[in-house]
C-alpha cells in the first residue's frame, strides 16, 4: 500500500489530489507543523533525512519531492491518465510545468514569506533597519518577479484553461500550489483573470474534494475562488 506521509498546508495536498483523481488506494500519516516556527516536526526525519514533506512511501522505495513522487505516481499507477500523448506539443508544455511549479514558481513566493517575516525575528532596535533591507529586496526584486509570472501564467492558461492542452494534466496538479499560494498572498485582479478561474473550477472537483476530506485542514482551498 502506498504511503503518503502528510504534512498540513503543504506542497503534500497536491499528491493526496493527484491519487483521488487516479482512483489509487493509498494510506496517509498525518504530521502536524510547529505553530511557532511553521516548521515540519522531526518525526519526519525518521522517514527522509530532510524532514519534509511530501514523501511517500510503497513496497520498500521512499520518494521524496513533489515532482518525483508525482512522475514516480503517474509511471507505476497512472497508465496514461493525466498525461498527454508522447511527443506532442501539449506534452513537451507538460513537461515544462511539471518543473516550472517548483523552478521558477515557488522560489518568489517563499522569499516573499521568509521577507515578510524576518523583521519581526530580529530585536526590536534593529527592527526597522530590517524592515527598510526586507522592504527593497521586496520592492525591488520580488515583487516585480511575481507580478511577471503572474501575467505568464494567465496568458498560459488563456487557450483551454489548462496549462497543457484541453484537458486537465498532472502539471495542473502540480501548478495548483503555487498559484494557491500567489493568490493568497495578493490578488490576480481583473486584468489577469484567468488563475482565478482555473483555482475555482479545480477546487470544485470531486477528487479535489475528497483529497480535503482525506488531508484535513487546508488554508488554501479557497483561494483565488
Amino acid at each position: 500500500m502506498l504511503t503518503v506521509h502528510h504534512l498540513n498546508n503543504s506542497r503534500s495536498q497536491r499528491v493526496l489530489w493527484l491519487l483521488e483523481e487516479l482512483e489509487v488506494p493509498y494510506e496517509i500519516r498525518r504530521y502536524q507543523r510547529d505553530p511557532a516556527t511553521m516548521l515540519a516536526p522531526p518525526e519526519l526525519r525518521a522517514v527522509h533525512p530532510l524532514g519534509k514533506a511530501p514523501v511517500i512511501t510503497e513496497d520498500g522505495l521512499t520518494v521524496a519531492e513533489t515532482g518525483a513522487i508525482v512522475e514516480y505516481i503517474l509511471d507505476r499507477h497512472g497508465a496514461g491518465r493525466l498525461v498527454p500523448a508522447a511527443g506532442s506539443g501539449d506534452f513537451w508544455r507538460f513537461r515544462h510545468w511539471m518543473h516550472h511549479a517548483e523552478g521558477s514558481a515557488m522560489p518568489p513566493l517563499v522569499m516573499t514569506l521568509v521577507l515578510g517575516a524576518l523583521p519581526g525575528k530580529v530585536p526590536g532596535l534593529i527592527r526597522p533597519l530590517a524592515r527598510m533591507i526586507t522592504g527593497g529586496a521586496q520592492k525591488g526584486f520580488v515583487a516585480p518577479n511575481l507580478e511577471r509570472l503572474k501575467s505568464y501564467w494567465n496568458e498560459a492558461l488563456a487557450p483551454t484553461g489548462w496549462f497543457a492542452g484541453p484537458e486537465m494534466t498532472a502539471a495542473d496538479i502540480m501548478m495548483s500550489f503555487p498559484l494557491e499560494a500567489a493568490a493568497s498572498r495578493s490578488p490576480f485582479g481583473a486584468a489577469r483573470p484567468n488563475p482565478g478561474a482555473f483555482l475555482k473550477r479545480i477546487h470544485e472537483r470531486p477528487a479535489y474534494r475528497r483529497a480535503l476530506e482525506r488531508g484535513g485542514a487546508y488554508a488554501f482551498a479557497k483561494a483565488g475562488s
